[in-house]
């Protein structure tokens, strides 16, 4: 699936087959299906059986015997409270339904995405993942709650109008089985032409909300470029496509209604013609006719609303495939069907064993090319490079976010691919450059890294990451409100928060990505005295730049052009010259010059 690819370029909705895929949904929920079958066929069934009362009360205004009109009036009523109570429990049942069905569908489907590796999210926006979620699912729900309901109630009353038709009057129901091959050819046509533009509209639709997020996400960077304009019009055009290809599909769908419609009821109409010179003649009852009247009209509506509902099961056999497509995506990076148990990082060293990795995005440029080098318990490590070396990728590959092409990583003598992820990656603390702080309170974005904690433990991480002060100035001290992505705090603040969210995990294993980037000279002192005191008994990583970070380290790997070209402590890399010595030099001397 490429990412934005155009929606005329994906596959159209094969067929209503598609819609066979939410029955592993539907499965567990069988008796509440069969109960909402019954409360269908029920009120189709008493339904078809007001046209017989209808006819019985017509033929009783002739009866001589008064008594029986009001039992035929009665009984008229009975069938319309019988319809009424059938009616409402088909429609608490089958929609009670839908709604459960659908939150099954969203919780398998969000826990399939948020589990899926980086590797999936180079090829799809979130978005798109998003309006999937939300935009394809309601749209399922609308035909699980309703339009199937309706399809099988309508096929019903079509098939038993049909036969009440006959056994009122054979002769006008022959008439009127001349219009079916006139109704049932629209239908195919214009249907196959309804659900590939049903696809195209989903998938612009999708690619709309993906722009929008993406967008939205980086709202001050686009208006600090002034790009604004730009971004409207690209936006604008991708949700105009999307409203043509709507109103194409609405078009089509509209003529395959009149069509269908007009041929319905211009037969029903030529057949009644016939059917009052018969009642003239008398072959007929006036109560017989009123009856076939009757019947005929549902039978049409119901025809009627079937291409109506034809129209919403195409559009629902298509927003069923894109989810499909997400539930069944592979992702590269799966545990293994049996895992063995992750040793206790706390005694065993981390190896990466002649590495060679290229991201799917950029497959002919190595990020990390041949490495090997070992990580003992408890050692500090610095990753130390040019921008683009390979260091962050490091991180990623311990993480297991994605696997090498060749070569192994292993925690003592496990390789990370026989192991359960979640199970290692409960070991290991991280705080990345670009921290995720999440739209909730300070309190609950640093318990993230612990949901057991105590509010008491989580203050005592934020003291260790200096964040205890600015936390406490908040209005509503560590249960303010942070924003989306903590737009309400400063870079500063948010690298501090997550500082505090690693620290508060207690984990063995620490990786820092560039953790003090964003703190100003006080709070990086603080911070990194904090930093120096949880990395004491653990196995730490280090990516940064600043020398006063790396020079701490027990030993230094300097990485160029995804290859390892040195490793050993701060003086002995100065002294061998080289791309260390040279990269100190450039920082002193920015040092003096500040």
């Amino acid at each position: 699936m490429a990412r934005g690819a155009p929606a005329s370029d994906r596959p159209a909705s094969r067929d209503m087959g598609a819609l066979r895929a939410l029955w592993p949904f539907l499965r567990p929920y069988r008796s509440q299906l069969l109960a909402a079958l019954g409360a269908l066929v029920l009120t189709a069934l008493v339904s078809l059986a007001l046209p017989i009362a209808v006819r019985h009360v017509v033929d009783g205004f002739s009866a001589e015997n008064v008594a029986v009109l009001d039992g035929y009036f009665l009984l008229a009523l009975g069938v319309a409270g019988l319809l009424a109570v059938g009616s409402a429990a088909r429609f608490y049942l089958v929609n009670r339904l839908g709604e459960r069905v659908i939150s099954d569908i969203r919780k398998s489907a969000f826990a399939r995405m948020i589990s899926m590796s980086p590797t999936f999210y180079e090829r799809i926006l979130t978005g798109e993942v998003l309006s999937r979620i939300t935009t394809d699912t309601t749209l399922i729900q609308s035909v699980i709650g309703g339009s199937v309901s309706s399809a099988l109630r309508n096929l019903i009353m079509l098939a038993g109008g049909l036969v009440l038709l006959f056994i009122t009057a054979a002769k006008l129901t022959l008439l009127v089985m001349l219009v079916v091959p006139l109704v049932v050819v629209p239908i195919v046509l214009l249907g196959r032409r309804l659900r590939v533009l049903a696809r195209e509209n989903q998938e612009l639709i999708a690619r709309s909300a993906g722009q929008a997020s993406e967008q939205l996400l980086a709202a001050q960077t686009v208006q600090t470029f002034t790009h604004e304009s730009a971004s409207r019009d690209s936006f604008n055009t991708t949700t105009e496509a999307a409203f043509q290809s709507a109103r194409n599909r609405v078009s089509t769908r509209a003529a395959m209604t009149a069509v269908v419609m007009f041929l319905i009821f211009a037969g029903v109409v030529c057949v009644l013609w016939i059917g009052a010179h018969d009642v003239r003649a008398g072959r007929m009852s006036v109560g017989e006719l009123v009856q076939f009247v009757v019947l005929a009209i549902m039978v049409a509506g119901a025809a009627g609303a079937l291409t109506e509902v034809w129209g919403e099961l195409q559009r629902a056999a298509g927003a069923t495939e894109r989810l499909v497509e997400l539930l069944e995506t592979e992702d590269p990076v799966v545990d293994p069907v049996q895992p063995v148990s992750a040793p206790d990082l706390r005694d065993v060293p981390i190896h990466f064993d002649d590495v060679t990795f290229s991201y799917p995005a950029r497959p002919d440029a190595p990020s990390l090319n041949q490495i090997s080098f070992t990580i003992a318990p408890g050692e500090t490590v610095a990753l130390v490079g040019p921008s683009g070396a390979g260091k962050t990728t490091i991180i990623q590959m311990l993480e297991r976010f994605y696997d090498p092409q060749s070569g192994a990583i292993r925690l003592g003598d496990t390789d990370l691919r026989d192991m359960a992820r979640a199970d290692f990656r409960a070991q290991m603390a991280l705080v990345p450059q670009d921290p995720a702080i999440f739209a909730a309170t300070a309190r609950e974005n640093i318990r993230f890294g612990r949901p057991t904690a105590t509010d008491a433990e989580v203050e005592a991480a934020a003291r260790a990451a200096a964040a205890h002060d600015f936390l406490m100035a908040l209005p509503e001290g560590y249960d303010s409100y942070v924003g989306e992505r903590g737009i309400m705090l400063s870079g500063g603040q948010r690298q501090r928060i997550a500082i505090a969210r690693a620290i508060l995990r207690d984990a063995p294993v620490l990786l820092l990505d560039e953790a003090t980037s964003a703190l100003d000279a006080e709070s990086e002192a603080a911070v990194q005295k904090a930093v120096e005191q949880l990395a004491r008994g653990r196995t730490t990583l280090i990516v940064a730049h600043r020398l006063a970070t790396v020079k701490r380290a027990d030993r230094i790997l300097v990485f160029e052009q995804g290859r390892l070209v040195a490793q050993g402590t701060h003086d002995s890399l100065v002294a061998e010259g080289g791309l260390y010595a040279r990269l100190a030099r450039l920082q002193f001397i920015a040092a003096d010059a500040a």
